[in-house]
C-alpha cells in the first residue's frame, strides 16, 4: 500500500471564513484502499475537510495532493472522486437504473455498457430486480443504496462519504455500516467517511482521525484511539471515560497526574473480598443503576470521595442494588495518563 502515492494528502492545509478557521494548518495522508473515518462533533472542521478534497470549497492555505498529483485548485470534475451525501439527492421522477446510469448517459457511454454497469451496480448493493422503480418506491436503506451504486458506478478510486447513514434509524444504520465495509473491501478503492457517531468510526475505519475546533487531536487506528487517547478530548468524545485527577488521582494511583480509566475495564466484587495483589482497588458505594439493554451503568461513589462510572455486561440478572457496598479493581495499565 506504500509503494504508491497516497490516495490523500493534506499539507498545512488552512480554510477560515472571516475571523473563523474551520481548518487550521491540518496534515493529514490517507493510504490507497484505506476507509478512513472523520469524527468530530458538529463545527470540528471534518465536513470542511471532506468538501475540501472534495473541491467543493478552496483552501486559504496549504496544498491537497490527490494520487500524488497538486490538486489545491482542481474544480470538481477534474478529480477523479465522488461524494455521497445524507439526504441522497436523487431525481425523485427518474427510475432507479436513470439514477445510477445518469452519469454514464452524460458521458455518452454506450447504452449496452451503460447498462451492464447499471446492473453490476445493482447486483453489488443488493438491489437487482428494483431498476425500475422510483426512489418514493424504496425504504431509506434501499435509497442509501442506489445513491451509493450511483457514486460507484463512475468507477472512481476514491468515494466521499457525508453522514450518509445520519437518516436511518438505529438498526438499519448498523446494518448499513457492515454492508458499507463489505462493499469497500470487494472494491478495494479509498473510502472517506465523515460521522460525528462514534459507533459509525470504530467499526468501520481501518483508521480515523479525530477533529475538535479546526484541528486534528489525534489519528490512529479505532483500538488506538479508543484505548490510547492522546488528549482530555478525545477520551471524553470517544466512548465513555472515568476522568481522574487532583486528589481522586492521588487517591487511586499515587500521583496527582490526570488519567482516563474506561468504565468497562472496572471490575465490581464484593467488599469482603480481600482484592489480588496485582490490582489497583477501591472501596465505594453504589449510587446509582442505569440499565441499557446488553449492559449496564454503575455510579460509584469512593470513600473517602470521588465518583467512577462501571459498566457491566448482562450476561445474568444483576445482584447490586443502590446503597450496596462494592470494592472496584483495575490493572493498572488501564490507567492512560492524559
Amino acid at each position: 500500500m506504500n509503494s504508491i502515492a497516497p490516495a490523500v494528502e493534506l499539507i498545512e492545509v488552512t480554510r477560515h471564513f472571516g475571523d473563523v478557521k474551520a481548518l487550521n494548518a491540518v496534515s493529514l495522508t490517507i493510504q490507497q484502499g484505506e476507509f478512513f473515518a472523520m469524527l468530530g462533533p458538529s463545527g470540528s472542521g471534518k465536513t470542511t475537510c471532506l468538501r475540501l478534497i472534495a473541491g467543493f470549497d478552496q483552501p486559504s492555505s496549504g496544498h491537497i495532493r490527490i494520487a500524488g498529483q497538486d490538486a489545491t485548485a482542481l474544480p470538481p470534475y477534474e478529480r477523479d472522486v465522488n461524494t455521497v451525501f445524507q439526504d441522497y439527492a436523487l431525481f425523485p421522477h427518474m427510475t432507479l437504473g436513470d439514477n445510477i446510469g445518469y452519469s454514464l448517459m452524460l458521458k455518452k457511454v454506450p447504452k449496452s455498457e451503460r447498462l451492464k454497469r447499471v446492473a453490476d451496480m445493482l447486483d453489488l448493493v443488493q438491489l437487482s430486480g428494483l431498476e425500475h422503480r422510483k426512489p418514493a418506491q424504496l425504504s431509506g436503506g434501499q435509497r442509501q443504496r442506489v445513491a451509493l451504486a450511483r457514486a460507484l458506478v463512475n468507477q472512481p478510486k476514491m468515494l466521499l462519504l457525508d453522514e450518509p447513514l445520519g437518516a436511518l434509524d438505529l438498526k438499519l444504520r448498523q446494518q448499513m455500516q457492515i454492508e458499507l465495509k463489505t462493499i469497500q473491501r470487494q472494491l478495494g478503492i479509498t473510502f472517506i467517511f465523515v460521522t460525528h457517531d462514534q459507533e459509525e468510526a470504530l467499526t468501520m475505519s481501518d483508521r480515523l482521525a479525530v477533529f475538535n475546533q479546526g484541528k486534528i487531536e489525534q489519528m490512529g487506528s479505532p483500538v488506538e484511539v479508543y484505548e490510547r487517547p492522546a488528549t482530555a478530548f478525545v477520551a471524553n468524545f470517544v466512548g465513555v471515560s472515568n476522568w481522574i485527577s487532583g486528589q481522586l488521582a492521588q487517591l487511586l494511583t499515587g500521583s496527582a497526574q490526570s488519567f482516563v480509566l474506561r468504565p468497562e475495564k472496572i471490575q465490581m466484587l464484593d467488599p469482603n473480598l480481600p482484592p489480588p495483589a496485582d490490582l489497583c482497588s477501591a472501596m465505594g458505594k453504589i449510587k446509582n443503576i442505569l440499565y441499557l439493554g446488553m449492559y449496564t451503568r454503575y455510579e460509584i461513589g469512593l470513600q473517602p470521595e470521588g465518583l467512577l462510572s462501571v459498566v457491566e455486561q448482562n450476561r445474568q440478572s444483576s445482584h447490586w442494588a443502590e446503597g450496596d457496598a462494592v470494592r472496584l479493581l483495575w490493572q493498572r495499565e488501564h490507567l492512560v495518563m492524559i
